[in-house]
């Protein structure tokens, strides 16, 4: 049979019955009911249909056939659609119909595959299997939908900003290294013995430059990369939605903003996001915890430092006394009976990595505060039962160190009590603009400021004067978009006055030598008439992530790196031949016993 598809899988209904189709696709299912009878399931990206082998319906001449398929065989089979004989199959979307071959072709047969695309097979098998086996692996009709609903996310976004004016401009891939807070792939060049490439982290300055050329509005969906230690929301390269934009504010970049964000729930999810409130940082740390704070449940931190300052508890005294020491609290509705000792004392074990020191614990119950630091804080029991709102049943956690240290190891338990409770609302979008950060952090042991963002970020117009007189005080010009308490964005308005940048340069301990080899050309181009322009990029992987509902940001990319860096599928990284070594001016130090992991 020499044929030619006239229907996908997942197309013919009950409108069809008694026209002839022609299918192509892999066999999903295979059932062989003897007595001249036999059954396959017929899959491709769009769906399955029910095809039927019957003798004596007219399958005669093609039963053999289809009595030697065997799952993941590909085959296109011509028939004539039916009503289904058994009655419909409401689980599939073709349930009502099925396909009476006549006639088959066996395009290619497959071994006994690794593993199988069946989602529920998919979670019994471990990941690592099914990366090294990636290509049957997509064929899961769940990939299948996140690979088209990443495409539809980068056409929403590319019909969206090009009707607002943006347009799409590549930036290149072989770049100076910079310093952006991770490390950078470098790649040796052949032609320039001992020099050095590195691969982009982001676009920032060839964006920045495009917007000194005229440009006005740039785009471009990118791939980025980043040398970073593992983390299992992270991957060592990753795509942004990246853009930019001349003659702007803070207010018009965000509007935008919620205009995509608004366009993307909808068309993808067909979800109402409505307005996107807007938070400062220093909001965010007090109530949460978190720069990026999930809004969607309660449990928030509260200033009790007065109150404690009133009680002889050594572990608040000792927290006081410190450079900006605060005690905080959080109120957990019904916990006394929710939270057992164990859960609490491993709650104190959890926040030792944010380097706090423990969690101490009180219950209110009808008799007043009882167990855990109840006896210490008897004093301020009255005061404290108004502040936060206690009822008979509450268990109250307290955070009691430096404001920093505080904040996080709370916020972060926070987090953990809500999963832990089930306190998390389903099918809920809990969008929030985070800004006013802080332009610098001082790093203790370095004992020099960061840049809290990157070092182009500009101070905002009312803190300039700060950047001579108190950094430590100056906020920027910066936002974050967040959802969920997953940061999917963000971005600022960028320096684009040469004493402006050399000022903050300055402050990071950068000299004119170090920012002229570093970013020289960046700094010549701010000195011939260099527009106002700030920008933002999306995490196109996260959005996905939020828009399918996964948390493992491998469900989202077609071929993903493991935790550690490795392709499975692939071997990569992998041994290179001596010779191209020896053509780059490279050798590699490794004792011939060690290797690269798989």
């Amino acid at each position: 049979m020499e044929f030619k598809r006239s229907h996908t899988c997942g197309q013919l209904r009950a409108e069809h019955a008694g026209q002839p189709a022609t299918l192509a696709g892999w066999v999903n299912t295979y059932r062989d009911q003897s007595k001249g009878l036999l059954f396959i399931d017929l899959r491709d990206r769009e769906g399955l249909t029910q095809v039927v082998f019957n003798v004596e319906d007219g399958s005669t001449d093609v039963i053999d056939q289809a009595k030697a398929l065997r799952r993941e065989d590909v085959i296109a089979v011509h028939g004539t659609v039916r009503m289904r004989t058994g009655g419909p199959n409401p689980k599939l979307a073709t349930g009502e119909i099925e396909l009476l071959a006549e006639s088959i072709e066996i395009l290619n047969k497959s071994q006994t595959v690794p593993i199988l695309p069946d989602q529920h097979e998919a979670e019994k098998i471990d990941e690592e299997k099914r990366l090294r086996h990636r290509y049957i692996d997509l064929r899961r009709a769940r990939m299948q939908n996140i690979l088209r609903t990443r495409h539809r996310v980068t056409k929403i976004a590319r019909d969206y900003f090009d009707h607002h004016g943006f347009t799409e401009i590549e930036t290149p891939f072989l770049i100076k290294t910079t310093p952006e807070g991770a490390r950078d792939f470098i790649v040796p060049s052949r032609l320039y013995p001992g020099q050095w490439y590195a691969l982009p982290q982001s676009p920032q300055i060839f964006k920045q430059i495009l917007m000194v050329a005229g440009v006005d509005r740039y785009l471009q969906i990118v791939r980025c990369f980043r040398d970073e230690d593992p983390r299992a929301d992270r991957q060592a390269e990753f795509s942004q939605i990246d853009l930019e934009l001349s003659f702007t504010s803070r207010d018009e970049v965000m509007d935008l903003m919620n205009g995509f964000l608004r366009t993307l729930w909808k068309q993808v999810l067909d979800v109402e996001i409505g307005e996107i409130p807007v938070m400062t940082y220093r909001e965010a740390m007090d109530r949460f915890g978190i720069d990026r704070p999930d809004t969607r449940f309660g449990l928030e931190l509260v200033d009790v430092s007065d109150l404690a300052a009133k009680t002889e508890f050594k572990v608040f005294q000792d927290a006081l006394a410190k450079e900006s020491g605060v005690v905080k609290a959080i109120r957990v509705p019904g916990g006394a009976e929710k939270l057992t000792r164990k859960m609490t004392d491993g709650y104190s074990e959890f926040v030792k990595q944010f380097k706090a020191g423990g969690v101490p614990v009180v219950k209110y119950t009808d008799n007043g505060l009882e167990t855990g630091i109840a006896r210490f804080i008897e004093p301020i029991a009255d005061e404290l039962v108004q502040r936060l709102g206690l009822e008979p049943g509450d268990t109250v956690l307290f955070g009691a160190d430096s404001y920093s240290i505080a904040t996080r190891a709370l916020g972060e338990l926070r987090n953990r009590i809500a999963r832990d409770l089930d306190l998390i609302p389903e099918g809920r979008w809990d969008f929030l603009w985070v800004v006013d950060f802080p332009m610098f952090e001082w790093d203790e042991d370095a004992r020099r400021w960061h840049s809290s963002h990157h070092p182009f970020t500009s101070p905002r117009a009312d803190q300039m004067e700060l950047l001579a007189s108190d950094p430590a005080a100056c906020l920027s010009d910066g936002y974050d978009i967040v959802v969920n308490g997953s940061e999917i964005g963000g971005g600022s308005i960028r320096i684009h006055q040469p004493d402006v940048q050399q000022r903050v340069f300055s402050i990071l301990g950068i000299g004119e030598e170090e920012a002229q080899e570093k970013f020289g050309f960046l700094l010549d181009a701010l000195k011939y008439g260099a527009p106002p322009h700030g920008g933002i990029a999306f995490g196109l992987d996260r959005l996905v992530m939020h828009l399918v509902g996964t948390e493992n940001i491998r469900d989202v990319i077609a071929f993903p790196k493991t935790q550690t860096g490795g392709d499975l599928m692939t071997g990569a990284p992998g041994p290179v031949d001596p010779a191209q070594l020896e053509e780059l001016h490279v050798r590699s130090v490794l004792p011939e016993t060690e290797s690269a992991p798989a």
